[in-house]
C-alpha cells in the first residue's frame, strides 16, 4: 500500500461507478482498482505544470458516470441479424447501445478523450460473440457475400485505433466465449488456443499443466506485455507484440509456431514445423496483418519451463545515458546469455522511477552523491534473468561484471522487485490523473545501436518543444543489433484534436530520425498514414497485393488499417507537411 499523504491529497475517483457508464468502457482494467501517484510524484507533477493544490480540488474532465446512450441506428437488415443469430445463437448477437460502444474504441488517449466527451465517431451495427472457429468462418463467409465490414475486438488494449469500427458493420467480441484451449502437446511443447484467450488465462493454464493435463511440470508462456492482464493472444499475434521478458523468451513472432485464419477467400492454416525452407513463410506474412486479411481463430504457441526459483534480479545506476547504452550493448553482444527483463531508463525517467519505486525514500540516494552521480544525468538499469539455474546465475554474473566495468553502481534486486509490483498496474494511473486534465500516453520505435542517441535526442526535442512536457524514455526489448525505445509523455491537454496533432508530430520525428515506426504496438489506423513512407512504396505494394488476394472487397477491418485504403493525400512521407 502507498504511504498516506502528509499534505493535501486530491480526491481520486475510487469505488463503484455505474456498470453501464462511459467510464466502465474507457477505464483501464479492473473496475475497482486504481493507482494514485505517490505524494512525491504528485509534487513533481505540480511543479512541472506550475499547478497548486487548488487546481486539484475540481475535476477538469467528465468523469464518465453517465449511462451510455447513442443516437446511431443499426444499419443491418433483419435478414442479416437473423443470419448471424442462426450462426452464434440469439443471445450472442447484440445491437444495444452499450454493447456496440464497448467494442468501438481501444485504449489510446485519443479514444479516451473522445469517450469522455461522448464523441462517437463510429460504432459497429452489431456485436457478435462467437464460440468456435467454424462459427467465425461462417460469419466471414456471410460478410464477404453481403459485403458487410467486419472487425475484431480481442482484449481492447489497442493504442493504435486498431479495433475502431470506422465503417460500421459487425465486430466480433472474442472475450466472452472464444477463449478455450484446443490442444496441449507436452512432447512438442506447443499449446493451441482460441485467439480470444487472455494473457492471465493462458499463463494460468500453463502454470497448472500438471493438474489440467497430467503434464510432468509447470510451464509459462513467457510473453508479458504491460497490457498482459487485459490483452488477448490474438491481439498479440496480429500486432506482432512483445512482452517485457522478450529479450530471453522472444517477441510473439518468435513464440508463435502455427496460426489459423478465416478469410474472405477461405480458411488459411499454417503448419507447426519449427523451421522450414518452403518459400516465403505464410505464418510471418499473416502475422501483423491486424485483421486486414482475415480473422485469426486458432494460435499455436511454444511454451517454456516455469522456473521462478531460478530468477536472478539486479539493478544498477550508471553515470549517464551514453554510459548506460554502452553497457547495455556490451551485455547483448558479449555472448554471455541474455537477461529476460532488460530496461534502461534515461535521466528524466530515472528521476521519476526513483519516486515511483521508493528509491528516493531509501539510503541509496545518499550513496549516489558519494559515487559522484549527478541528479538529472544518472540512468537506472534493472532486469532479471530466467532459465536453467546455472544459466540464469551465470547470465546475472556476466551482467554484473559488465556493469561494474562501465562504472555501474549495484542497487541489488530490491528496485527490480518494486518495479515488478507495478509492471502491470501503472496504466491505472493514467485514468487517475486524466480526471484532472493531465494526459499520459506512449509511443515506441525500433532503433539500432548506431542511431539510438540520435533518435532519443530528436524525438525528445520535439516532445520538449511543447512547454511543460514530461518525456520519459527507456530502452527495452533489447538485441545485439539495437533495441526498442519507449517514450512516455505527460502533458496538460483537453482537446482530442490537439492531442492527435501532438502525436502526429512525434511520429514525424520518429520517421525523420530513421527509426522504425513501431516495434510492438502495431500500426492500426492511427499510425497508418506513416507506414508507406517508413517502409517504402515497393514493400507497401506487397501489402496491397496481399490485401487484394485475401480481401478483394475490403470488408476486413476497413477504414485505414495499415494504410491500405488511405488516399495519397492522407499519407505522410518524410518531410511531408500533409495532415492526417
Amino acid at each position: 500500500m502507498p504511504r498516506p499523504y502528509k499534505g493535501f491529497e486530491p480526491k481520486w475517483i475510487r469505488g463503484e461507478f455505474p456498470k453501464n457508464s462511459y467510464r466502465s468502457i474507457f477505464k483501464w482494467g479492473a473496475p475497482l482498482e486504481i493507482k494514485a501517484p505517490k505524494e512525491s510524484l504528485y509534487k513533481v507533477i505540480k511543479e512541472k505544470f506550475e499547478l497548486d493544490d487548488q487546481f486539484f480540488t475540481e475535476y477538469k474532465e467528465d468523469l464518465g458516470f453517465d449511462k451510455v446512450k447513442l443516437d446511431i441506428p443499426c444499419n443491418l437488415s433483419q435478414d442479416d441479424l437473423a443470419a448471424f443469430k442462426k450462426i452464434v445463437g440469439d443471445e450472442y448477437v447484440r445491437t444495444d447501445d452499450y454493447a456496440r460502444l464497448s467494442v468501438a474504441y481501444g485504449k489510446t488517449m485519443f479514444d479516451i478523450m473522445r469517450l469522455r466527451r461522448k464523441r462517437i465517431d463510429a460504432v459497429p451495427d452489431a456485436v457478435l460473440y462467437p464460440d468456435t472457429k467454424e462459427q467465425i468462418e461462417q460469419i466471414v463467409a456471410y460478410c464477404a457475400e453481403k459485403k458487410i465490414p467486419l472487425y475484431v475486438y480481442g482484449g481492447g488494449s489497442s493504442v493504435t485505433r486498431g479495433v475502431e469500427c470506422a465503417k460500421g458493420g459487425v465486430s466480433l467480441d472474442m472475450r466472452l466465449r472464444f477463449n478455450k484451449v484446443i490442444e496441449f502437446n507436452e512432447t512438442d511443447q506447443v499449446i493451441t488456443v482460441q485467439a480470444g484467450m487472455s494473457g492471465p488465462k493462458l499463463e494460468e493454464v500453463l502454470n497448472n499443466a500438471v493438474k489440467l493435463f497430467g503434464a510432468k511440470r509447470a510451464y509459462t508462456c513467457g510473453h508479458f506485455p504491460q497490457s498482459f492482464e487485459y490483452s488477448s493472444v490474438g491481439g498479440w499475434v496480429v500486432t506482432r507484440g512483445a512482452g517485457q521478458n522478450s529479450t530471453y523468451y522472444g517477441v510473439i513472432s518468435d513464440i508463435v509456431i502455427g496460426q489459423e485464419y478465416a478469410t474472405p477467400i477461405g480458411a488459411i492454416k499454417t503448419d507447426q514445423y519449427p523451421r522450414k525452407a518452403t518459400g516465403p513463410d505464410i505464418g510471418q506474412i499473416m502475422m501483423g496483418s491486424e485483421g486486414a486479411f482475415g480473422v485469426l481463430t486458432h494460435v499455436s504457441l511454444r511454451f517454456f519451463r516455469h522456473m521462478p526459483e531460478t530468477i536472478k534480479r539486479f539493478s544498477y545506476m550508471f553515470a549517464d545515458w551514453e554510459t548506460g547504452q554502452a553497457a547495455a550493448r556490451e551485455i547483448m553482444q558479449s555472448e554471455g546469455g541474455y537477461p529476460s527483463v532488460f530496461r534502461l531508463s534515461d535521466p528524466e525517467e530515472t528521476e521519476l522511477m526513483m519516486k515511483m519505486y521508493n528509491v528516493d525514500d531509501s539510503p541509496l540516494r545518499h550513496l549516489f552523491k558519494l559515487k559522484g552521480f549527478k541528479e538529472g544525468e544518472m540512468c537506472l538499469y534493472l532486469g532479471f534473468t530466467n532459465g536453467e539455474k546455472g544459466f540464469s546465475k551465470n547470465c546475472a554474473k556476466n551482467v554484473h561484471r559488465i556493469c561494474k566495468r562501465f562504472g555501474g553502481m549495484s542497487l541489488t534486486g530490491l528496485v527490480t522487485k518494486a518495479w515488478e509490483k507495478g509492471r502491470f498496474n501503472d496504466p491505472y494511473m493514467r485514468d487517475t490523473i486524466h480526471d484532472f486534465g493531465l494526459i499520459t500516453d506512449t509511443m515506441e520505435c525500433s532503433v539500432n545501436w548506431s542511431n539510438m542517441s540520435q533518435v532519443h535526442r530528436d524525438v525528445r526535442a520535439f516532445c520538449k518543444s511543447r512547454p511543460k512536457t514530461i518525456c520519459l524514455t527507456h530502452m527495452s526489448h533489447v538485441y545485439p543489433q539495437g533495441a526498442n525505445l519507449y517514450f512516455i509523455f505527460i502533458v496538460q491537454m483537453t482537446d482530442p484534436e490537439e492531442f492527435r496533432a501532438f502525436q502526429a508530430g512525434i511520429l514525424d520525428a520518429i520517421q525523420k530520425s530513421g527509426a522504425s515506426m513501431s516495434h510492438h504496438h502495431g500500426i492500426g489506423k492511427m499510425f497508418a498514414p506513416w507506414l508507406e513512407g517508413s517502409i517504402g512504396k515497393n514493400q507497401f505494394d506487397i501489402f496491397r497485393a496481399l490485401k487484394r488476394h485475401f480481401d478483394p472487397d475490403n470488408i476486413m477491418n476497413p477504414g485505414g488499417t495499415l494504410g491500405l485504403d488511405l488516399t495519397d493525400d492522407q499519407k505522410r512521407f518524410l518531410g511531408s507537411v500533409k495532415t492526417i
